[in-house]
């Protein structure tokens, strides 16, 4: 029989658990990591140059994801049309126009999403059932949680060594090197995703909390007085 318990520190641990995963996810696929200095198009030549604004017409900032970029479109002279597109058309392209090292990265975040993905169904399941394969449910996927944890802090680590490809040159200036950015800024999905990390760190901790706190007294007391749904603050 399923008996559906719901504590406190479970359901925050849940909901910790889900938002974790939708953080990495949002981040990894956004091509807001690094934000090249302001553009202004030139309609006569089709060309673009630095500028120091950003508020006149034709200034733009390109940015540049892991695996995707963000820029202008020259499109019968109109420079107005954003284009945000993948870069990458197969895994095999050179170092300078796919970083060796931001191969290693995605892959690594690949294996960490597919981890958590896998963590968010469990916690799910969690409310019903409190073990799997006769191993307790909290901590098959908090040990999970930590290993996919490891490996965004190895990706985040990694991630800068790409710096100074030819790709990020193009964005960020020749003055771009290993682990110096040159003159591109920080975008918000870089933060996002240390966020996320963060997150998924605390989650593997607050996972033997709520083991415990489903495998309490109350609980049992209620499991065996046949309560179902069961709540416990």
């Amino acid at each position: 029989m399923c008996f559906v318990v719901v504590t406190c520190r479970s359901l925050l641990w849940t909901l910790l658990t889900l938002v974790s995963t939708l953080v990495i996810v949002a981040s990894v696929i956004t091509p807001q990591w690094l934000i090249g200095q302001a553009r202004r198009e030139n309609v006569r030549y089709g060309t673009t140059s630095p500028t120091e604004t950003g508020d006149d017409d034709g200034v733009f900032r390109p940015t540049l994801g892991i695996y995707n970029r963000c820029t202008r479109l020259h499109m019968f002279n109109d420079y107005s049309t954003k284009n945000c597109a993948p870069y990458v058309t197969k895994f095999t392209m050179t170092d300078d126009e796919f970083p060796h090292v931001w191969k290693a990265v995605l892959i690594l975040f690949c294996l960490s999403g597919l981890m958590l993905t896998f963590t968010v169904i469990t916690a799910i399941v969690s409310l019903c059932f409190r073990s799997m394969c006769k191993k307790d449910i909290f901590t098959l996927t908090g040990l999970l949680q930590s290993l996919s944890g490891l490996l965004l802090i190895l990706a985040l680590v990694l991630y800068p060594a790409g710096w100074g490809s030819m790709r990020v040159q193009r964005v960020c200036g020749l003055e771009s090197s290993l682990y110096y950015m040159g003159n591109c800024d920080l975008g918000w999905a870089f933060y996002s995703c240390i966020g996320g990390t963060v997150l998924v760190i605390i989650c593997a901790m607050l996972s033997i909390q709520a083991s415990a706190a489903t495998s309490s007294r109350k609980v049992e007391e209620q499991i065996m007085q046949g309560r179902n749904p069961i709540c416990v603050l």
